[in-house]
């Protein structure tokens, strides 16, 4: 299994956050149409951006416990 760095975790889960509340945003202002998948698509992006920061902050918290100052 390939190590995938904290950081890359973390950007990866803010992408996909932003993405979670800019699909909503573009569906209110009507510039994209509602549909369902677009819909369940926005909320597991916003979701699973949210885990993976979580997650992501854990592994950079285990990588740096100690190395401080």
């Amino acid at each position: 299994m390939i190590p995938i760095p904290s950081w890359t975790l973390l950007l990866l889960g803010f992408i996909l956050v932003l993405l979670g509340a800019a699909i909503p945003w573009l569906i209110v202002l009507q510039i994209i149409p509602s549909t369902f998948f677009l819909n369940f698509f926005a909320y597991g992006a916003s979701v699973a951006g949210l885990v993976l920061g979580v997650v992501g902050l854990a592994y950079y918290a285990h990588e740096h416990k100690g190395k401080r100052r």
